[in-house]
């Protein structure tokens, strides 16, 4: 089986590990869509890789819907779309709660339920989650326990689809090297005073292998999810984390 000329859609595919997705699925020879809320970002990795952009709010019921309709249907769905807030829960926000949960776990969940409804015989659905789904973080609590939740939800639809050609799986990279941890080396940094060499450091730390896992690691592994021989791999949530958890 090969993925060439299978249509795939990748959320929040405009950077990061969505942008590096959309690469190495369409160097496979998949037809690939990438969906974001910013046009700009995806219409520059489109422009590169040779993928249609579409815009979409993943934490909006209608917006998923319209996503969908725009792409066709799709043999490939990639709910990576996400975000990373830190704080103490003592001075989490209700706020910061709910809108770690909308776009990291209801996200998913809207995505993969109509990316399952539209799916007409063979399918592979995969979650771009995290170590944090695995195991705790301070300061994310609520990040975390959204991505539990994405653990959990994808062992659950897993068993509901066990019976069809359809997997589910969750791709759990530790800390990656993307803009979303340079946020994180900025916030390190304000928050302790330390450099920005010694915030990456404290990051890279967590990885037994003392460094960031790079964005084409994970697309290795969403390919190899999508390849030939991967049929019995369903209900797993996958570290790729050095060895981490």
């Amino acid at each position: 089986m090969s993925i060439e000329g299978k249509r795939v859609l990748i959320t929040g595919g405009g950077t990061g590990v969505g942008a590096d997705l959309a690469r190495g699925f369409a160097a496979a020879g998949a037809e690939v869509v990438i969906a974001g809320r910013r046009l700009a970002p995806l219409e520059d990795v489109a422009a590169r890789v040779g993928a249609r952009a579409v815009t979409a709010d993943v934490t909006d019921e209608e917006s998923v819907a319209a996503m969908f309709a725009a792409t066709g249907p799709c043999d490939i769905v990639i709910a990576n779309a996400g975000a990373a807030e830190s704080a103490p829960l003592g001075r989490t926000t209700l706020a910061q709660w709910n809108a770690m949960m909308a776009v990291n776990l209801t996200g998913v969940f809207l995505t993969f339920r109509a990316g399952l409804g539209q799916m007409k015989s063979w399918g592979r659905l995969i979650a771009v989650a995290s170590t944090a789904g695995l195991k705790g973080y301070a300061y994310v609590a609520p990040y975390a326990a959204a991505k539990h939740g994405v653990v959990g939800l994808t062992r659950s639809l897993a068993l509901e689809v066990a019976r069809k050609p359809v997997t589910v799986n969750a791709l759990c990279p530790g800390f990656l090297d993307t803009e979303m941890t340079e946020r994180s080396v900025a916030n390190i940094m304000d928050k302790t005073g330390m450099d920005a060499a010694a915030a990456r450091s404290s990051l890279e730390a967590t990885n037994p292998q003392k460094r960031l896992i790079q964005p084409a690691e994970v697309t290795a592994a969403a390919l190899w999810l999508c390849a030939n021989g991967s049929e019995g791999i369903n209900g797993q949530a996958i570290a790729i984390a050095g060895g981490e958890t």
